[in-house]
């Protein structure tokens, strides 16, 4: 059995856990000449030389040799093309219909006095500088283990620490966004939009430049200076005051019903492979409509994996000055790489082609799925909070950790979908986790959420799994926990540079 996604495709991939065999019939009348490996590409026809080969509907290389038909479709057979160019792309030429509103879907949040809405009840720990990071997690590990116990209302303690604050050029280009990022972050909606600020005192990064002067956060009692104090011991014990207030704060905070639309989800995916642009990317695409018909925001992101499918994307743009938006990311990337003299093709992993995608190209057209049918409704840069409703482009890198850390400028909830597996995990949100492949959810059953693999078995259809994932996130939303916070997994913040990352 083999999956051919569009009628224009000419290879298709392997379904069978143990792949095609040499000599076995496969649909359409031909012969597998060599033994394919699951999710690998099985050639549907003959390939000369410079012919196109096409998955998704899409041109994802050149044939670079005679391939026959029934031959493994491998890396070493395709060159790949160039990009779509940026200065020739449609804007705005096929924006989607509205979507039919969905009504009387809620879930159980904290509603924060800043108007977010969070969907955990977290004390969190702010730090300005690197130099405080060992101090603040040695008290916020004495803090889960002597106060968090009293105080039953409160879900965890999270230090935000992370490689930045000094020594650096603070006001130098790029520097704005780890500045933005971690400002979001520190204010983010499941720390109740008010943390504990710790600080060392002589830092670039003061209090007042991280959180722009905002009082009710730098107001007496919120903010610890350790070289206000005498000893390591006073220090922690300082600390340790100030977070027991702020427990019992939170310790007084409820539930209560809020509407689906106060869900703001990021979508990413990892250790992709070529069953997610079939499986668990459409599924999460098909929740994603379903939250952004409920009126909720909805985030995907991931430079790196979007620039070879953008000439999809611009067209969906709800403006003329969203596409360009989108256009403006694609070209800071070009740039970037061109500055360092790098190829786009380093993006896929050893475990990516071990999973059956050839190149960046092929990898990009199944990443997108992830966004769904809707109109992209507006493009937020590296390190900007997403503000508006609906699909939102949220600029980030593509690797794991750091495209999570700037999506925590904004979200709330968060879905990853993994082929090849991974045990991500992020402190401050839920992450649902869902797999492209059975095998991997039978294999890490106590790690993935939703199963999507059955659909290229045809057990369910995309659009079953994604109103499973939709209801999932409300039940996360509600206090559920998913696998990740089960075990305590996930960092707080990725470390990162002065400007984006690839």
């Amino acid at each position: 059995m083999y999956i051919r996604v569009n009628p224009r495709d000419n290879v298709a991939i392997i379904v069978h856990p143990d792949g095609a065999a040499a000599g076995v019939q496969l649909p359409g009348g031909f012969t597998a000449l060599e033994h394919i490996p699951q999710s690998h590409k099985v050639a549907l026809r003959d390939f000369g030389t410079g012919d196109a080969i096409l998955r998704y509907g899409q041109i994802i290389g050149h044939a670079n040799r005679a391939i026959p038909a029934g031959s493994w479709i491998r890396e070493d057979l395709i060159d790949m093309p160039l990009p779509p160019p940026l200065d020739r792309l449609p804007l705005s030429t096929a924006v989607p219909a509205p979507l039919p509103p969905l009504s009387g879907y809620t879930f159980e949040g904290y509603r924060n006095p800043d108007g977010s809405v969070g969907t955990r009840n977290i004390l969190g720990i702010a730090t300005t500088v690197q130099c405080v990071a060992p101090t603040v997690e040695y008290a916020a590990r004495r803090i889960k283990a002597e106060l968090l116990p009293r105080f039953l209302n409160v879900d965890d303690v999270v230090a935000v620490t992370h490689s930045y604050g000094c020594g650096v050029a603070i006001n130098a280009p790029g520097a704005a966004v780890p500045i933005s990022t971690l400002r979001h972050i520190s204010l983010h909606a499941n720390m109740g939009a008010r943390p504990l600020v710790v600080s060392l005192g002589c830092e670039k990064m003061q209090p007042a430049l991280l959180f722009s002067n905002d009082f009710p956060v730098l107001e007496t009692g919120n903010v610890v200076r350790l070289q206000d104090h005498r000893g390591f011991s006073a220090i922690v014990a300082e600390i340790m005051e100030a977070a027991e207030k702020r427990l019992a704060i939170l310790d007084r905070r409820r539930r209560e019903t809020c509407p689906a639309s106060d869900l703001i989800v990021g979508l990413q995916c990892g250790g992709s492979d070529a069953f997610s642009g079939v499986t668990c990317n459409p599924a999460v695409g098909a929740a994603a409509d379903l939250l952004v018909r409920a009126g909720a925001t909805v985030m995907f992101s991931e430079v790196t994996e979007v620039r070879d499918a953008i000439h999809l994307l611009t067209p969906r743009a709800e403006t003329p000055d969203v596409a360009r938006a989108l256009i403006r990311e694609m070209r800071w990337y070009d740039d970037y790489l061109a500055g360092g003299h790098a190829d786009r093709s380093a993006n896929t992993t050893p475990g990516n082609k071990r999973g059956g995608l050839s190149n960046i190209v092929e990898k990009a057209l199944g990443s997108v799925a992830k966004a769904g049918t809707s109109a992209i409704r507006s493009v937020a840069s590296h390190g900007e909070k997403v503000t508006g409703k609906g699909l939102v482009f949220a600029a980030t890198p593509a690797s794991d950790f750091i495209c999570g850390t700037q999506q925590l400028a904004s979200m709330n909830m968060h879905v990853f979908t993994t082929g090849e597996g991974t045990p991500y995990g992020l402190s401050l949100v839920p992450v649902i986790k869902v797999s492209s492949r059975t095998a991997l959810a039978e294999k890490w059953h106590d790690l993935i959420d939703i199963d999507a693999g059955r659909i290229a078995t045809g057990e369910v259809t995309v659009e079953e799994v994604g109103m499973d994932l939709f209801r999932l996130m409300l039940d996360t939303a509600s206090g559920r926990k998913t696998w990740a916070e089960h075990w305590g997994l996930g960092n707080a913040l990725a470390p990162f540079n002065p400007g984006p990352v690839t």
